[in-house]
């Protein structure tokens, strides 16, 4: 018996992070569309399928409540074990299966159960035992988080990942290693791209996507591209799948998303504001920006706010700016229209008073209260952008911080100890925001480095120079990699100076750095 059901299992997936699967992030979300959350106390947390456990051991580190996960690799499930030991939250991680997690009879009742790139890449047998799961552990008035691989935004590349998978089933060898054939499917298909192949001719943003493809970590591709399970489906298929569960479509994950205005042209957001029923709704809005992938929020009875209710509830969320403000402030944001470019006369004042304090989280009322904004609703699609970009991130209660800070200490001093040998995992866990921070290899070093009494940037530097060389790595810039001493700690000090006077007045008010 094949264990894997043709999941790839040969190639470790990356340590991703996904800030849209945490409780705080979903909490927040529903709020902002209408919805009550879910979290109560003695919250308790699901992820299926949560890969390497990053994700899953951020979120148990970093917000109170017990998690539980499965991933049926068993690489996997040991190395998410492993951290779990390290920060000491309640967290239990099997290897099961979905369907042998279905069969088990210790399973408790859940506020949350997420899925991240899961579904997708299942087949039906395992997609009706996650909606089994659902259907028997999730809480009324609980949340469920799914994404998945979306069509029409997928139609024209569909070919283009079956003709890869052919060449490296067909074509290649166990011998060659999964790396191996996967660079020989890539070259195939631009052959038959350079030789003017017609489906690329009729198709011409494939050969991009060739291209991109090229150029992407084979780990991810591997897992992305080359399972042998692997559909796009329409939300309305998604939603009539989720239906059986008794779950009911809340809210798009990404609070970007919910700006309609930096996503949709007008005379598009017309077409959408006359549709009510939601599987039409959101089915249209995926052929208007030919999505590919979806991150959705899905509830089980999750109550109504009134409009009053909502508002009184947003006036006492506290924000964090979590990413430094001066004059190189980046007013751009990607959304569905594409790049967007915030007005500044609308977006520094509140910016300003963000940073203010040393960053100092802030209550959205009385931002609303010292800025004198009369449109409210006008500071909440601010905060939404903010918070969608990843510039700004609501807090967790003053008890939750205190509960999980420690926790958060342990994990990220594992994580910080291990950038010093490799440069894999580039997140650390924030108690104040119950989130994942992205800080990466060398920002870790020279915090490790700070932690030990270096006072300058120099130093840091220095520190992890000494302990790059040892094992003969250099740093890469602008695609070339640097050579001899002198141009590596430049480089380095460079970062480092970076990090001492613009990150580390936030990493501290995360409780990322001390």
């Amino acid at each position: 018996m094949d264990w894997t059901a043709g999941y790839v299992t040969d190639i470790d997936y990356t340590h991703g992070y996904y800030r849209e699967i945490g409780p705080c992030m979903m909490d927040f979300v529903l709020l902002l569309r209408g919805y009550e959350p879910p979290r109560r106390p003695q919250m308790r947390y699901l992820e299926l399928g949560f890969g390497q456990g990053l994700s899953a051991n951020v979120h148990a580190a970093a917000v109170p409540g017990s998690y539980f996960g499965t991933d049926f690799n068993p690489v996997h499930a040991a190395n998410a074990q492993a951290l779990a030991r390290v920060s000491q939250a309640p967290a239990e991680f099997f290897d099961d299966s979905f369907e042998e997690l279905l069969a088990r009879s210790d399973l408790p009742d859940f506020d949350y159960i997420t899925l991240h790139g899961i579904w997708s890449w299942v087949n039906d047998k395992d997609r009706t035992a996650i909606v089994e799961i659902i259907r028997r552990h999730l809480k009324v008035g609980g949340a469920v988080y799914m994404s998945y691989n979306t069509q029409p935004g997928w139609a024209t590349a569909m070919p283009l990942r079956h003709l890869m998978t052919l060449h490296a089933e067909t074509a290649g060898s166990d011998a060659q290693g999964p790396v191996n054939r996967i660079n020989e499917a890539i070259a195939f298909g631009k052959q038959l791209a350079d030789a003017n192949a017609r489906y690329f001719v009729a198709n011409p943003s494939t050969k991009d996507r060739l291209d991109k493809i090229g150029t992407q970590n084979r780990n991810y591709l591997a897992h992305e591209y080359f399972n042998r399970e692997w559909l796009p489906m329409y939300f309305s298929e998604v939603n009539a799948w989720l239906g059986e569960g008794k779950l009911s479509f809340a809210s798009p994950a990404s609070a970007l998303d919910l700006v309609d205005h930096i996503n949709l042209p007008p005379a598009q957001r017309a077409i959408l504001d006359r549709i009510t029923l939601v599987a039409l709704k959101e089915s249209v809005r995926d052929y208007l920006l030919n999505t590919q992938f979806r991150r959705d929020i899905f509830t089980r009875g999750a109550g109504r706010l009134t409009p009053f209710e909502r508002l009184e509830r947003l006036k006492n969320v506290q924000i964090l700016l979590n990413a430094p403000y001066g004059r190189d402030f980046e007013y751009d944001v990607s959304a569905g229209s594409g790049k967007v470019t915030l007005k500044k006369e609308i977006y520094a004042p509140i910016l300003e008073e963000l940073a203010a304090r040393d960053y100092a989280p802030k209550r959205i009322g009385d931002l609303a209260t010292k800025l004198e904004i009369a449109n409210f609703d006008q500071l909440i699609e601010v905060i939404t952008i903010l918070v969608g970009s990843g510039k700004a991130s609501p807090i967790q209660p003053a008890a939750d911080i205190e509960a999980a800070a420690p926790r958060c200490r342990r994990l990220n001093a594992q994580l910080v100890e291990r950038a010093y040998s490799r440069g894999d995992i580039t997140y650390l866990a924030s108690p104040v925001t119950g989130e994942g921070v992205q800080v990466s290899r060398f920002e870790q070093m020279f915090l490790s480095a700070r932690a030990r009494g270096l006072k300058t940037p120099s130093k840091w530097a220095h520190d992890a120079w000494s302990k790059l060389k040892e094992l003969r790595q250099s740093l890469i810039k602008d695609g070339k990699v640097l050579e001899g001493d002198e141009d590596n700690l430049a480089e380095l000090t460079r970062q480092a100076n970076v990090l001492a006077e613009k990150r580390l007045p936030v990493l501290k008010v995360l409780q990322v750095a001390e």
